[in-house]
């Protein structure tokens, strides 16, 4: 994305100012995330969020509020915007073509986050009575390197059948895997597939493996819902997510922890609830729950680390994390990986590694670690996992009880849903997307694998 964002006098001509940054974390319908997205909410004035709008205190947080500010009193002196916008930004958008842009969207109003983490944020925006998503990436120093508006994508249709849903798959993205199985006790039997065997990165979806390892320590009696973490700049990692703006040594519960990191995809969450049930307990989950192992599982990453190897100086550490056995990678991560700096990831647009440095899971074991979820019968287990619905809006008659978690980061696009219909039964439907090439644009193949996952849901049931 290396074009400019400009203006004119009767509307808003959109397009990316330069490269945004790529991310990592859950994906949702509409503007991906492996977060759930904010709740809608509507702004309170021109430039003013509402309250029920969290933004977030981090560098993404702070680039917002001052373009939402700035488009309040353009022009802004070239001082200010130097201080605002990074030198590459500002060789391609001038002062004066950035202020006229800021003319243009004066009455910028704030109606939603649906996506902040680590590498970039979307947030839902009104200009002019106009709906937009607004995509921002800052750099290093927390200076904008990359803004676009971009008219919201168009909900899909629902496809009437199995075969349009298999068409419409293969063209979303350029390898994917697909599921729709219903839940018989703890395990599932597929109603369809479409690669659903395959293993696939998985972006935030382990989340779900730590939250079972979490419930299954506590139901041994290790330790409980109410036990507490504190938080450690060592456990600290990006966004998505509200841990890593709390001070050092604070506390957070385990049940705090676990719905942060299902409902908003909580990276320092995940950390701290990794550290607390240890890696090889997590490994052991996903060699279990999925009946089968995969050696990139191990060692078992953290987001931090994750974030690190992709992060910092790429490809230099990850080549090296990846040429080690087992017993080496597990020093090098604690040695070498663990002594970066936060400060020093940097963020990233293109794919990278999606086959090496990921997690990794089939549609196939999904369904099967959503079947293991439920049965654990644990209502904290519930109640994190239906906190959102990622946006997926089926019907609340038909399906009254709803679990969701994504994941993505720059080529890898995931959604996984269970959902409980009105006469008991329950059904599970996954959808993976990936382009080891480009990053897919997650606006649109978000809708489109949304309404997949809907068409699913109804195929399955009638089946």
């Amino acid at each position: 994305m290396k074009r400019s964002m400009a203006a004119t006098a009767a509307a808003l001509t959109l397009v990316t100012m330069t490269a945004c940054a790529g991310q990592t974390a859950t994906a949702t319908p509409g503007a991906s995330r492996t977060a759930s997205p904010t709740a809608p909410a509507e702004a309170s004035g021109p430039a003013s969020p509402s309250p029920d709008v969290e933004i977030p205190g981090t560098p993404l947080g702070d680039a917002l509020r001052w373009l939402l500010d700035a488009s309040t009193r353009a022009p802004i002196m070239e001082s200010e915007l130097a201080e605002h916008l990074a030198p590459a930004f500002l060789a391609q958008v001038p002062a004066e073509a950035f202020n006229q842009t800021l003319a243009a969207i004066k009455d910028l109003r704030l109606l939603g986050l649906t996506v902040a983490h680590a590498n970039a944020l979307y947030a839902r925006v009104e200009t002019g009575g106009t709906p937009y998503v607004l995509e921002l990436s800052v750099d290093a120093t927390g200076r904008i390197t990359g803004a676009r508006l971009s008219a919201p994508p168009t909900p899909q249709p629902t496809p009437a059948s199995w075969k349009e849903l298999d068409e419409r798959l293969r063209k979303a993205a350029p390898q994917v895997g697909f599921l729709a199985a219903e839940v018989t006790g703890d395990d599932c039997r597929p109603v369809h597939g479409v690669a659903a065997g395959e293993k696939r990165p998985l972006g935030s979806m382990v989340k779900l493996y730590v939250l079972g390892t979490v419930a299954e320590r506590i139901r041994s009696g290790a330790f409980g819902w109410d036990t507490r973490l504190t938080i450690t700049p060592e456990l600290k990692s990006l966004p998505t997510g509200q841990l890593q703006d709390r001070p050092d040594g604070s506390e957070v519960t385990v049940l705090e922890a676990a719905r942060l990191m299902i409902s908003i995809s909580d990276n320092t969450a995940t950390d701290l609830l990794i550290h607390k049930v240890g890696k090889k307990a997590v490994e052991r989950t996903m060699r279990a729950w999925t009946r089968s192992a995969d050696r990139r599982n191990v060692p078992l990453l953290s987001t931090r680390e994750l974030f690190t190897l992709k992060g910092v100086d790429h490809p230099r550490l990850a080549e090296r994390y990846l040429s080690m056995s087992d017993a080496g990678q597990h020093a090098y991560l604690a040695r070498t990986v663990a002594k970066v700096p936060l400060s020093e990831i940097t963020a990233w647009a293109e794919p990278r590694d999606l086959d090496t440095i990921e997690w990794f899971a089939s549609p196939t074991g999904i369904c099967r670690t959503y079947a293991k979820l439920a049965k654990l019968g644990d209502k904290r287990v519930g109640e994190a996992m239906s906190l959102s619905d990622g946006g997926l809006g089926l019907d609340k008659g038909t399906w009254p009880s709803v679990w969701f978690k994504g994941g993505s980061e720059p080529g890898v696009l995931d959604l996984s849903y269970l959902a409980r219909t009105d006469d008991g039964r329950t059904f599970v439907v996954t959808v993976m997307g990936a382009d080891p090439a480009e990053p897919l644009d997650e606006n649109q193949v978000g809708q489109e694998f949304a309404a997949l996952v809907r068409g699913g849901f109804a195929l399955a049931r009638n089946s």
